[in-house]
């Protein structure tokens, strides 16, 4: 009889437990959705590496990871491409063309989130946190970067007053 009890208390466990777990919401499916719809990315595309015109091929999968990251280390002051500690200068791909030096290109914003300068390039900034490699490697800085360039190109609203996150 004990046995049974137990079995019982096991199934009604799998029975409330199991739709819980299915239907729980599912953030990496999200971000992959918001980079399939928004960013149209389904098969690997080609990122500009540098000024010279090099590219990298970024995949769905790695413009999720930098989506993460983004939402992870960024939201706070970039809610869909706007700067809120600035809101004359946002994520937009024109602002991020216009700096000092350009930040257009993977290893350009990836040196800019290294060491953060302001606008012009003239002095180090404090508006934007430093990220050593110790806190994220060179291929998590450059899926974020991927991500933050891609929605520059393709997001609707990314960097303007009518976003859409």
């Amino acid at each position: 009889m004990l046995r049974r009890g137990i079995f019982v208390c096991f199934l009604l466990g799998i029975l409330i437990i199991l739709p819980l777990v299915l239907l729980a919401p599912q953030p990496v499916l999200a971000a992959t959705n918001y980079v399939t719809r928004y960013l149209q990315v389904t098969e690997p595309v080609p990122m500009e590496l540098d000024a010279e015109g090099h590219t990298r091929l970024f995949s769905a999968q790695d413009l999720t990871a930098g989506k993460r990251l983004f939402q992870q280390n960024c939201l706070n002051c970039h809610v869909g491409g706007a700067t809120l500690p600035d809101p004359t200068i946002s994520l937009s791909l024109a602002s991020l063309q216009g700096a000092t030096p350009p930040r257009n290109n993977i290893n350009s914003l990836v040196a800019y989130l290294r060491q953060p300068m302001t606008y012009d390039g003239s002095e180090e900034s404090f508006w934007c946190r430093q990220v050593p490699e110790s806190w994220m490697s060179q291929p998590e800085i450059e899926d974020l970067a991927a991500f933050v360039l891609r929605a520059a190109q393709k997001a609707p609203g990314w960097g303007t007053d009518d976003f859409e996150s």
